[in-house]
């Protein structure tokens, strides 16, 4: 079995128990998932079985979209609702400012890890540093906010205000921080409180199935192409299909980054990019077909 299987997660399951509960129902060890979605969190999981677990890396650069809830006026270690509120403040505020802010974080800025996540610090995960109540320093890492709107306006109702929002994010941002981050512009504090990822890539949640959809063989497996739809292809004839799949450095023909080789029966042989060293060559990537 092999190619994409995409899973609408539930909350209270880790990414680790839904490629555990998958594997054991299609009966196959190499599944790998494609970017972590917190325990508390919803959404789309975008699984890759068999041949495809070789396109994990090139999918966990994708681009991700989120649909996040935020309470504001309460502070946490988590950043989330899965622990104890350490400082509690009452909120006001209007949408026209809450609007401003969010268009503030369109572009590039540095952003803090949260510190219960599996970013590695000295070898250790930062969550083991907190769990033995240990002192770490929280590195920062360059994101990008592509896109965010406000989707439900603030309610200034009860003692803790609620809004949501849409957001497209680069690789590697933790949207917990983006929340935190958030409300500190806006001048208080606040929690994600809700999140469920809708996209990676140009993968839906929509066409997701859930846990027991698949239990009940009512799902899509797609094809690896799928993964692919915005790489260079080109067919190529059997001699050049055998250098390819021996492994064989070959001519940049057609001065591309990168190129997805197919055989005369379109079957995928391999995905080869621009050779560092001599920018006239193509070297192997990631091979499907060898010899």
């Amino acid at each position: 079995m092999e190619g994409i299987v995409l899973v609408d997660k539930d909350k209270g399951m880790t990414s680790r128990d839904v490629v555990n509960s998958v594997s054991k129902i299609v009966n196959e060890k190499r599944i790998g998932h494609t970017g972590t979605l917190d325990p508390n969190a919803s959404g789309l999981l975008v699984l890759c079985v068999g041949r495809a677990t070789k396109l994990v890396e090139l999918l966990m650069d994708h681009d991700k979209e989120y649909i996040a809830e935020v309470t504001l006026g309460i502070k946490t270690e988590t950043l989330d609702l899965d622990s104890p509120i350490l400082e509690e403040c009452n909120v006001i505020l209007d949408n026209d400012k809450l609007n401003f802010i969010l268009n503030s974080f369109v572009g590039s800025y540095e952003q803090e890890v949260p510190i219960y996540s599996a970013k590695k610090v000295n070898g250790k995960k930062l969550y083991e540093y907190a769990r033995n109540n240990k002192e770490v320093i929280l590195p920062k890492q360059l994101v990008e906010i592509k896109e965010i709107e406000l989707l439900t306006p603030i309610s200034n109702n009860g003692v803790h205000p609620k809004f949501s929002f849409r957001v497209v994010v680069s690789k590697g941002t933790y949207i917990r921080s983006l929340v935190r981050d958030i409300a500190s512009r806006l001048d208080t504090i606040g929690v994600m409180s809700e999140l469920r990822r809708t996209r990676v890539g140009e993968y839906l949640l929509e066409n997701a199935s859930k846990i027991e959809d698949i239990k009940n063989n009512n799902y899509q497996l797609l094809p690896i192409e799928s993964a692919l739809t915005k790489y260079n292809k080109e067919i190529v004839d059997d001699f050049l299909e055998q250098k390819i799949m021996n492994g064989s450095i070959i001519d940049n023909v057609n001065d591309v980054d990168n190129v997805v080789f197919l055989n005369k029966q379109n079957e995928l042989l391999g995905i080869y990019k621009r050779y560092h060293k001599d920018s006239n060559k193509l070297k192997p990537w990631k091979m499907f077909k060898t010899n």
